[in-house]
């Protein structure tokens, strides 16, 4: 019986214990959020999609 009620309590134990990880797991999201964002970034500014995409868009306007 006693073995069984210090289980328990090392359980509650180490459940209670896992309460920081949810910030450190926002973080580690909020910075690969912001990487993926700043790799978006420099492909759609990047010259080839600029002239892509103004090409597109002269020949859509063009077009009508």
């Amino acid at each position: 019986m006693q073995f069984s009620v210090a289980v328990q309590e090392r359980i509650r134990r180490g459940l209670r214990d896992d309460a920081g990880m949810t910030t450190v797991e926002y973080a580690v999201g909020t910075v690969v959020a912001a990487a993926l964002a700043a790799v978006l970034y420099k492909i759609v500014t990047g010259d080839s999609i600029v002239t892509g995409l103004t090409n597109l868009v002269t020949r859509a306007l063009g077009s009508v």
